[in-house]
């Protein structure tokens, strides 16, 4: 809407990305620190909490929690990204196509979950079915949009080799695997919703850089034509996390669910794509990544030894177990969250 004050009548201030991302951050805070102590009221009185195991005793705390916040924050993210944001813009287009697909397969699980009083959720068949459709969906319409199908190394400034057709393959590995990394993760009140604000903002800064013709070339980063208008949802939705975690860390008074992870996680690997950033997101997702070979490596284990590595996986159950307070390690995930992702940032100078 901004964007077409600016191209229709000339104002000329809209014609500006940071100053429209500016306001769609802001817009997307005030909307969710408005919309969600509703929402937490509304969910209490309908009992919509997610089903709390008893594998960690401590949590029985947190039976009565609210879950599904995810819909509030990525529904504001959405409308101040519609608001803010050139709209018919491709990039645009594919992520609010992926924020609201993946919200509503995660939807489907929360619902499940709180309707049917257990942990299980729709089966795993049909929730991984439901993912590939979204991912290959989306991969498919990112490779027809024509772009950039070259693999990148960090702090190498040359692709590695052009992936062509196998590039929607590779992406919709990447959708799948994020989406999931995110969704394991969110086991502790604000443990997924830091990181991902340490990975989006990164990416943010990849995708402002890749946008604009000065500063990829300078930068000697791979320009991405049009990306610039992604960064302006990348605001929306660090702006709807930050009024999301206001509520969210410890003692957590909503969770975000499955609806807001796979959400999260999807939108995080777009990023990750559209910046020509597939193989960096390692690295800036750091706590994802350890958090799924977690379960990985104890799955594996005992299934070959018939042996345990951890106490508990995902890790940081592992670390519960071992006695730790959670606020302890809340923190010292957020830490390596942020230290990984400064590192990530270092690979835009060092090519």
């Amino acid at each position: 809407m901004l964007y077409y004050l600016y191209s229709q009548f000339g104002i000329n201030i809209f014609q500006y990305i940071s100053f429209r991302a500016g306001l769609a951050f802001i817009i997307s805070f005030s909307l969710s620190m408005f919309f969600l102590p509703k929402f937490i009221n509304w969910a209490k009185q309908k009992k919509a909490s997610q089903p709390i195991s008893d594998f960690i005793p401590a949590h029985k705390v947190k039976s009565n929690t609210p879950t599904m916040g995810g819909v509030i924050f990525i529904l504001c993210s959405i409308a101040a990204s519609v608001l803010c944001a050139n709209i018919v813009n491709y990039y645009v287009l594919i992520g609010i196509f992926i924020l609201a697909s993946f919200c509503i397969i995660g939807i489907k699980d929360d619902y499940t979950k709180i309707s049917q009083r257990n942990n299980k959720g729709i089966s795993a068949k049909r929730k991984i079915s439901l993912l590939i459709i979204v991912s290959l969906t989306a991969s498919i319409c990112l490779y027809l949009s024509n772009h950039n199908v070259n693999l990148y190394i960090p702090f190498i400034k040359n692709p590695i080799f052009d992936m062509g057709l196998f590039a929607i393959i590779f992406w919709t590995i990447i959708f799948i695997a994020t989406s999931n990394a995110v969704n394991i993760t969110d086991g502790l009140d604000g443990l997924a919703t830091t990181p991902s604000i340490c990975a989006i903002a990164t990416l943010s800064i990849f995708i402002y850089i890749s946008g604009n013709a000065i500063f990829s070339s300078y930068l000697l980063v791979p320009k991405i034509i049009n990306s610039g208008e992604l960064f302006i949802v990348s605001s929306a939705i660090l702006g709807s996390l930050f009024g999301f975690l206001w509520y969210n860390c410890h003692p957590a008074q909503v969770f975000m669910g499955d609806s807001g992870s796979l959400a999260l996680g999807g939108f995080i690997a777009y990023m990750g794509i559209v910046s020509n950033n597939e193989v960096l997101l390692i690295l800036i997702g750091s706590v994802f990544v350890i958090e799924t070979l977690s379960v990985i490596l104890q799955v594996g284990s005992y299934k070959l030894r018939n042996k345990k590595i951890f106490l508990m996986a995902p890790i940081h159950h592992h670390f519960e177990v071992k006695g730790w307070n959670e606020n302890k390690i809340i923190i010292r995930f957020w830490i390596i969250a942020l230290l990984s992702n400064l590192l990530a940032l270092l690979s835009i100078k060092i090519r």
